[in-house]
């Protein structure tokens, strides 16, 4: 089992001793999506720890779309309730680089793709790019933020 798995649990009981009804309860959907990502696919797997973040980035961002729908709807209190489950479950995921630290992973990635097709690479091979800087980045930023970054760039 992955550190960060038995965290997750072991905050769980800690909740559950606590009464902190919030924080169980989304840990609670946190685990049971985790559970459902091991057994997916053909063969069920535990998952390593960068395989557990991904799962949690992925809630985090059901959370926070979630929540700008219900404040586009004037659902102000179960906004509330996703924007306090989305900091929950950040808790669990690594600090996000600043706008700076994205600049230069995309620099970087665009530097590594340059020297591997012998030429400044263009808006044709944004996908290689993205490819280094989510490597590069390995999920301490978002997706988009990496993509508006290099777009810049190239």
């Amino acid at each position: 089992m992955s550190e960060l798995k038995s965290q997750l649990r072991a905050d769980m009981t800690a909740a559950l001793k606590a009464k902190d009804t919030l924080r169980l309860s989304t840990l609670r959907m946190v685990l049971a999506a985790i559970q459902n990502a091991e057994t997916s696919g053909t063969q069920a797997h535990d998952l390593s720890d960068a395989e557990v973040v991904a799962v949690l980035q992925k809630e985090a961002k059901k959370r926070n779309e979630a929540a700008v729908i219900y404040e586009q709807n004037g659902r102000g209190e179960l906004a509330a309730n996703e924007r306090a489950e989305e900091e929950v479950i950040e808790d669990y995921l690594p600090t996000q680089l600043s706008e700076a630290e994205v600049a230069q992973v995309a620099d970087t990635a665009i530097a590594q793709v340059a020297e591997e097709i012998g030429e400044r690479p263009g808006m044709r091979q944004m996908g290689q790019v993205m490819k280094a800087a989510t490597a590069i980045a390995q999920g301490k930023a978002d997706g988009s933020r990496l993509s508006a970054a290099v777009k810049a760039r190239l």
